[in-house]
């Protein structure tokens, strides 16, 4: 069986390799997961470090004594993938983080675009950030990543075409786009920079903007994908044609 990732705040093993997980990841290895003695874990800090390691014993119903290998850090994965995610209704933009994440995108932008519905403001925008990099968080560990995506504070448009001019290739998923994703000439390397819209579309007026930034259309196929959808199939359309799935 794969061994199971959980997430430690800092990875730094006590003298002879041995680490305790405890707090909420040492209960759901223990009494969840119901891991035993002899048993393989990997333990991260979601920013690139990790090691793997044996279960040495379970303790209680929320400690897990492992004896871990040595402590590994994975680089950055180069050309890096950002996609900003206009704000879906419901709980479809915690869908959109979660397959996002596990195809491997490197970070997500909250976008509250002009036509959005939902809108984050005062404590709601706070609780819904949260669950944004909570669903980010799990779905990091559910696909075994070890560097997991930054979900950024929510930007305004004018924040977007900012990060959109610095940006290596910047593209606009959109219906006017005259040229397809699937052909579009990506960097080796530097930051690519995807604008996914609200269920409403991308106005006129963002359009203009992002373009003054340097941000084209693009068409990603035939059909019309829904927000939820569309930010994680171009992203492995563009992470295949990078080769970062090869």
């Amino acid at each position: 069986m794969t061994a199971p990732v959980f997430v430690v705040d800092r990875l730094d093993p006590a003298p002879g390799g041995r680490y305790v997980l405890d707090g909420p990841e040492g209960r759901h290895a223990v009494s969840v997961r119901r891991l035993r003695a002899g048993e393989d874990v990997v333990l991260t800090d979601g920013a690139g470090r990790w090691a793997e390691g044996e279960v040495e014993a379970a303790e209680g119903r929320d400690r897990l004594v492992v004896r871990l290998g040595d402590v590994e850090e994975e680089p950055e994965e180069s050309p890096r993938l950002t996609v900003v995610q206009a704000l879906p209704k419901g709980d479809r933009g915690e869908l959109a983080v979660e397959t996002m994440t596990e195809v491997g995108v490197d970070a997500v932008v909250p976008w509250a675009a002009s036509r959005c519905i939902t809108q984050w403001r005062g404590e709601r925008g706070l609780k819904a950030l949260g669950k944004w990099r909570a669903t980010a968080r799990e779905a990091g560990k559910q696909s075994r990543r070890v560097r997991f995506p930054e979900v950024a504070d929510a930007a305004t448009s004018k924040q977007v075409a900012s990060l959109l001019a610095e940006a290596d290739f910047a593209a606009v998923l959109h219906e006017s786009g005259t040229e397809a994703l699937a052909t579009a000439e990506l960097p080796a390397s530097g930051d690519i920079v995807l604008v996914v819209g609200p269920e409403g579309g991308v106005s006129p007026e963002e359009l203009e903007l992002f373009a003054r930034a340097g941000a084209k259309p693009y068409r990603l196929g035939r059909s019309v994908l829904r927000t939820s959808t569309a930010g994680t199939a171009a992203a492995a359309l563009l992470l295949g044609r990078t080769g970062r799935w090869s």
